[in-house]
């Protein structure tokens, strides 16, 4: 299409929609990729699993302070799922987020 061809209005209109399209592409391309790098932030967290369970395995029952694994595996249950949330979402609404206990020592 030769831009001569158009009216003044035309112009005005194409050249409007070819900004947004230049400003909007970016931004869906950026999105796009933080929904990526986030799918793949839940799969390492997933991925964190057998080291737990081997660290979990090799504790000292009779220590007088252990680490409360459990805790942990709910806490990063807690944040993958919110990550997937996120990801999954059309649009993420806020909402309430139960607090992480974040102490794992008893």
């Amino acid at each position: 299409m030769e831009l001569a061809k158009h009216t003044p209005w035309t112009r005005s209109a194409l050249a409007a929609l070819a900004a947004l399209l230049a400003i909007a592409a970016p931004a869906f391309a950026a999105d796009d990729g933080e929904r990526e790098a986030l799918a793949r932030l839940a799969h390492e967290i997933e991925l964190l699993e057998p080291l737990i369970a081997e660290a979990e395995m090799r504790a000292d029952p009779a220590a007088r302070v252990r680490f409360r694994y459990d805790w942990l595996r709910q806490d990063l249950a807690r944040v993958r799922r919110g990550i997937l949330d996120h990801v999954e979402a059309p649009r993420a609404e806020p909402r309430r987020v139960a607090p992480l206990r974040g102490d794992y020592r008893r």
